[in-house]
This record gives structure tokens, sequence and C-alpha cells, in this order.
């Protein structure tokens, strides 16, 4: 069915009572201009499309929960918003975890010293990425080391995106839990910077 037409009221009520294509149209009206204006907050690419992604496999999770008179727009961007600024808060916490790592890192070793600790933090991530179940392990690898999109990662694994949303936050989970948090954070940093 043809939705174009519809006004966003109409959009939401058909859509909390569990149709998917006024999800759909939603999505197509305001992808483009959600993952601009988070674009235009962030200058990031990936950052902005997965952050947008983010925020409509929420809403489709929780439409149920969502309240009919709450607009759609104003509802999306004040979440992308509210996204951005918890990138910019992550950012600024893992900034300030790093750089007391980094002092405490550079007055405890030598540098023969920190390329041993450093083999051996490395051994202790693979060790821990390989623990993981297969398709956690196939999302995180896919979005991790190949830089695929959540869009890319989901078609060549043939599953949801929203499923590889989810295991890609189990993933992240399962390995603050098993490194602790000051090997976690430099991890993740590691891999934002370099």
């Amino acid at each position: 069915m043809d939705y174009s037409s519809h006004t966003d009221h109409e959009l939401t009520s058909k859509f909390i009572a569990g149709d998917d294509a006024a999800f759909k149209e939603i999505y197509l009206r305001y992808d483009k201009p959600l993952y601009l204006y988070a674009y235009h907050k962030l200058g990031n690419k990936e950052e902005s499309r997965d952050l947008v992604q983010d925020v409509f496999a929420w809403l489709l999770h929780n439409r149920s929960s969502f309240d009919p008179d709450t607009t759609i727009s104003g509802y999306l961007y004040k979440s992308v918003l509210n996204k951005v600024y918890n990138v910019y808060k992550h950012k600024d916490v893992l900034k300030k975890y790093a750089d007391e790592g980094n002092r405490y890192l550079d007055r405890e070793r030598t540098e023969t010293d920190f390329m041993i600790r450093e083999k051996d933090i490395q051994a202790m991530i693979d060790k821990e990425i390989s623990a993981m179940p297969k398709g956690m392990r196939e999302v995180y690898e896919m979005r991790r080391t190949q830089y695929l999109s959540i869009k890319s990662t989901a078609e060549q694994l043939g599953v949801a995106e929203s499923t590889v949303i989810t295991q890609m936050k189990r993933a992240m989970k399962h390995l603050r839990l098993k490194l602790g948090m000051l090997v976690y954070l430099l991890f993740v940093l590691a891999q934002e910077y370099f």
C-alpha cells in the first residue's frame, strides 16, 4: 500500500497498530534528513549512519510503547540529537581514561616491557574474540575488522539489521566484562584512532 500521501500522524497510528508498511514510509521519509542532521553534528559518515539506524531499530522494537500523541518527526530528531550528545560524552570519557592510562603506562614501562605487554594484551583480546559465539563473532569481525556498515553486515549474513545491532552490543559487553575496563577502553580507542 502507498502511504506517501499520509500525514505523519496517520502513519504513526498505523505504525503503532503494527502496520510495517507505515514504518517503511516513516523510514523513507526521515532516513536521509536524519542522517544529514547527524552528519552535520558529528562529521563522520559511518557513525552518523549507525546512529540513525539505532534510532529506527529502537522505534521498530518499541512500537507498542510509543506515545501516539508524540509527533514522529520531533521524536526522531530528538532521539538523534540525544545519541549525538551520547557520542560526544562517550568520546570524552574514553579520552579521559586513555589519557590516564597513557600517563600510567608512560611512568611504568620501558619500550621492551611495553611491547611485551602489548602482545599479551592483544593475545588476550584475540582469545576473547575467538571465544564469542559464532554469530556474535562474525558480526563483530565484519563490523570492526572489515569496517562494514550495519546494512552490509546484515545482507552478507542474511540476518535483520536489528540482529546485527544486538550482536554488536553483546560483543562489546562481552569484551568489556572479560578484558576489564582499562584494557577494554584502550582497545576501543586503538580501534577508533588507528
